[in-house]
């Protein structure tokens, strides 16, 4: 027997959800291209590297931190590194894995790459949500990831 179909009102939710999701993000990376700057993957991947101990990170732990879905993480940090903007070093827990840092130049580059970031940001949901909508749909998106 199929499960119930999701009334109607759940279904128009999630599809504004995605559509609401996509746009952003598709301002985010216009923004960051004209600007002549990285993808936004490179600024998350960046952002939890600064934020991770100072022997940084197995690449399974970056994959969970980051957060948007990255399918080929491997492909990503060869891409970063070839930049220089992280570093790779033998993992102390285990010699066949490897352990993954923030070099300065990818601090800079991070550091350079926010207020575009920012910009695009108020752009997308801070010029079209008061803060007090914007805190509502911030606690009722929580509830839809805690409960994932």
């Amino acid at each position: 027997m199929d499960p119930p179909n999701p009334p109607d009102v759940v279904v128009r939710a999630w599809a504004r959800l995605e559509r609401a999701h996509r746009a952003a993000q598709s301002t985010v990376e216009a923004r960051l291209k004209r600007a002549g700057l990285p993808p936004l993957a490179w600024y998350d991947a960046l952002l939890e590297l600064e934020r991770a101990d100072p022997a940084g990170l197995r690449p399974f732990e970056l994959q969970k931190e980051m957060l948007f879905a990255q399918y080929n993480l491997s492909r990503l940090v060869d891409r970063l590194e070839a930049a220089g903007y992280v570093a790779r070093s033998a993992s102390e827990e285990d010699g066949r894995g490897q352990r993954l840092t923030i070099t300065e130049a990818g601090r800079a580059i991070r550091r350079r790459m926010w207020p575009v970031y920012a910009d695009a940001i108020a752009t997308a949901v801070g010029s079209r949500l008061s803060e007090s909508e914007a805190t509502v749909l911030g606690d009722l998106l929580a509830r839809l990831y805690v409960s994932a």
